[in-house]
């Protein structure tokens, strides 16, 4: 069975709230977020959702789509 994250099952706090949006708008991979903030990947999303942050990424091209030159 795999080992529970450090903080698995606490309530969020709000400077761990404040950190989570912090580092949602720097576009960190939620896997990344989770392993800074000792919480699942799930828990990061479940968080985010609820104080209606997005983990999407920002100012990237999505699917890798260039401008043909020419």
């Amino acid at each position: 069975m795999a080992k529970k994250p450090a903080n698995s099952g606490k309530p969020w706090t709000p400077s761990a709230k404040k950190q989570l949006r912090q580092l949602a708008k720097g576009n960190t991979p939620t896997r990344v977020i989770g392993l800074k903030m000792k919480r699942t990947p799930e828990a990061i999303q479940s968080q985010a959702q609820r104080q209606r942050t997005s983990l999407k990424p920002t100012n990237q091209s999505p699917y890798n789509r260039r401008r043909k030159s020419g």
